[in-house]
């Protein structure tokens, strides 16, 4: 090679290392600007979303803060009467709402026939407590045969699960999802079908054997019953909660519940697990249908899909799948239906079910995961 040529060489390396990389890139450059700026576009209208998100969440709860400062301001008496009583019905809707979140929260199945399962409880009370035992008013006897019962239904209620578990969803698992929840459908009419021959067609009326009375603190009305139904469901709640966090069960529950295969290598019987789980929200049905049983007075084959659809709400508000969610969506839901219903300014029980299902849709708008429910990710 010449001496010019080893010159031109030099040159021209020269010449490449001056370039800029964007003459260097060639088409490149002009699509990393683009992409850029398409990724520009992209923040900037996510920022836009959130603001407006944000600001009308912000007008939403001052508006309802401010109804609710009018109508205590109003009636003091009457506001806090109507929380008791959204509180005591929040407490039940809780113990039928963690039975779906259970489910849910294990096979990733809305079991709509949880709520028909409520409404068997019921019949299975009345029927033990006024039929098999007799009793029609407020004794020691009857307390006592009160007490026996709940845990008679509770077994009852959890046996009846296991059983729906065993034979309608086991072989559904692998199953596309439209299967099991058709299945779920399914079940759900042929419970009420039972509910029809053993209650009949229409509501049926039943004695209780719960203390009748009240007493009054400050101007507010609070009965017996709404004290049991606390006594009884509280430390339902709080026995529910240890076993799912602290025992052996619990722990084998969590772990299938995060994967399935994962916890079946690991020696974890799924199936075993797995009836468990529908054997507890069994149970939490079947009081809370002694519960409504015994406080309300009254029977219908239909009440589960009424109670069964508040419930599943107060799941899907809470965050389906979250047991503290399920709690705190049913106690919401109570309390926003008794706020609505017994305060002196409010749009009436007529139009209960409309404010919740509305306050429903508009956490689902901001927060589809709920309000304790966090983003599930897909596996692969």
């Amino acid at each position: 090679m010449g001496r010019n040529s080893k010159i031109e060489i030099k040159a021209r390396l020269k010449e490449f290392q001056s370039t800029p990389n964007s003459h260097i890139m060639g088409h490149h450059g002009p699509t990393m600007e683009r992409k850029e700026a398409a990724m520009a576009n992209s923040s900037k209208r996510f920022s836009t979303r959130l603001l407006i998100e944000r600001s009308t969440a912000s007008v939403i709860m001052t508006l309802v803060i401010f109804w609710l400062a009018v109508n205590f301001i109003k009636s003091p008496s009457q506001f806090f009467q109507a929380s008791v009583i959204g509180i005591s019905n929040g407490v039940l809707y809780a113990l039928i709402a963690l039975g779906y979140t259970l489910v849910y929260g294990i096979i990733e199945l809305i079991n709509f026939a949880h709520g028909d399962l409520f409404m068997l409880g019921g019949l299975f009370a009345a029927t033990f407590i006024s039929t098999w035992f007799g009793q029609e008013e407020a004794s020691g006897t009857g307390f006592a045969v009160f007490f026996l019962c709940l845990i008679a239904v509770m077994g009852f209620c959890a046996t009846i699960n296991v059983a729906i578990e065993r034979f309608a969803y086991r072989r559904l698992r692998r199953a596309p999802k439209l299967a099991p929840l058709i299945t779920a459908v399914g079940v759900s009419f042929i419970i009420q079908f039972v509910g029809i021959r053993w209650n009949g067609s229409g509501p049926k009326t039943w004695n209780s054997v719960l203390p009748a009375g009240e007493f009054v603190i400050s101007g507010v009305h609070i009965a017996y019953t709404t004290i049991i139904s606390f006594l009884v469901t509280i430390p339902l709640l709080i026995l529910m909660t240890f076993i799912v966090t602290k025992t052996r069960r619990g722990k084998a529950m969590r772990a299938t519940a995060q994967d399935a295969d994962a916890a079946r290598l690991m020696g974890i019987n799924v199936n075993k697990t797995i009836g468990f789980t529908f054997a507890l929200g069994g149970a939490l049905a079947g009081a809370a249908g002694l519960l409504f049983q015994q406080t309300r007075g009254v029977t219908n084959y239909n009440l589960g899909y009424q109670l069964g659809l508040i419930a599943f709400t107060s799941a899907v508000l809470g965050g389906i799948g979250n047991l503290s969610g399920a709690v705190l969506g049913a106690i919401l839901i109570g309390l926003i239906q008794g706020l609505n219903d017994g305060l002196p300014i409010g749009l009436g029980q007529q139009w209960s079910q409309t404010v919740v299902f509305t306050i429903l849709i508009l956490l689902m708008v901001f927060k589809p995961t709920g309000l304790l429910g966090k983003p599930m990710i897909e596996k692969v």
